[in-house]
């Protein structure tokens, strides 16, 4: 199991470099009398995942407690809810993702809170609502959090709560997907691998929302069949395992779904290829990832003769162009969505005194498992 060491008070703040970091949380705290006893414009004692250094998650993560830290005007402490880890999470923490806050830091940049007070100019949230950042910002994993009133959305609290803590990274990444390289319309088809994973799934369902087909590649592994099943009850069409794919002609394969003009791919090697010969011509394939870590190999006659267009798509790009409005906006009919029915994928809810047995999962030491999300 990960160690995640515990430090006191006094020990986390020479650790933090003797200074107080500009985000605060508590990780097992409650709201109590005597913490609405605190002046208002200070956060309660908090505790906090930090990493000094980059590295293995497991054992360069501590649970660290932080002092109150002052709530300026226009700031909003907020009491977290719930923080997934995500796999960008673990990147950061390792120092391979190619944005990061420096070390110190707090992990964590996702989820959604309660807001527990205000600062003396923040209109049009009070306390008891509930937020979340948008765009996603650093520092979740943590009971409370003070940052400015423009990192924070309200959200409906009749929203789930583990959707609204996971709303803004994955779904948001698949609802772009499908909205910004192919003008797609009902009757036409997509195809992707990694169809399993959280944005996979959700591209499935927001797909059948459009009236759009789904081609869905998954690897070949024990449960295969019961995946296929569960995607299915999702609304995919068809679902292939890699092995399937060896044949010939794979379009001989599809029956009455329309050869897909859009393919996503997060996995490279021989699973990005797959996706290639699916493609109708002219049609673009689109790389969020690389779970292989197997460069993405294009034949010559792919180029020549079909015509195919290779994209990337980096949310953090996207999010980087004045988008938070229109992301507020695409987070709001996610949520919709999830509040109807429509758009829903496998999570554990974890409590935060267990956040090590959960970063073991997350770290896939336990094999396949649900996305883990930490409850506070």
């Amino acid at each position: 199991m990960a160690t995640v060491k515990l430090l006191n008070l006094k020990a986390a703040i020479p650790r933090l470099g003797g200074i107080t970091p500009p985000s605060t949380c508590s990780l097992f705290y409650r709201a109590s009398p005597a913490v609405r006893a605190f002046s208002s414009a200070m956060s309660p004692p908090s505790k906090a995942v930090v990493y000094e250094q980059h590295g293995p998650p497991d054992a360069v993560c501590q649970v660290v407690e932080l002092p109150p830290v002052p709530i300026k005007d226009d700031d909003v402490c907020v009491r977290m809810l719930a923080a997934p880890i995500n796999p960008s999470d673990i990147n950061r923490i390792e120092g391979v993702y190619p944005v990061r806050p420096p070390v110190p830091a707090i992990g964590g940049y996702e989820g959604v809170g309660e807001v527990y007070s205000v600062g003396s100019a923040v209109r049009g949230i009070s306390p008891g609502d509930w937020v979340i950042p948008s765009p996603p910002s650093s520092g979740t994993w943590q009971t409370y959090v003070v940052k400015q009133q423009n990192i924070w959305h309200q959200i409906s609290k009749s929203s789930p709560l583990e959707y609204a803590a996971t709303i803004t990274v994955n779904p948001l990444t698949s609802l772009r997907m499908l909205e910004d390289f192919v003008d797609l319309h009902p009757g036409d088809a997509v195809v992707q691998n990694g169809a399993s994973s959280i944005v996979g799934q959700c591209v499935i369902q927001l797909a059948q929302v459009r009236g759009i087909k789904t081609i869905n590649i998954i690897r070949d592994r024990a449960g295969s069949d019961e995946v296929k099943e569960n995607l299915k009850k999702l609304g995919a069409d068809e679902v292939f395992t890699e092995s399937q794919l060896e044949v010939k002609n794979v379009k001989s394969l599809l029956a009455d779904i329309p050869e897909p003009a859009l393919g996503f791919n997060c996995i490279g090697g021989n699973a990005a290829s797959s996706i290639l010969k699916f493609l109708k011509q002219g049609g673009t394939m689109v790389t969020y990832g690389g779970m292989s870590k197997k460069p993405v190999t294009v034949s010559t006659s792919s180029f020549i003769f079909k015509d195919l267009t290779l994209r990337g798509f980096w949310l953090q790009k996207w999010l980087s162009t004045e988008k938070s409005k229109e992301c507020r906006e695409m987070v709001d009919y996610l949520l919709s969505l999830t509040r109807d029915g429509k758009l829903k994928y496998e999570m554990e809810l974890v409590p935060f005194d267990q956040f090590p047995s959960a970063l073991d999962k997350a770290l896939g030491k336990l094999g396949s498992q649900p996305k883990q999300v930490i409850k506070f």
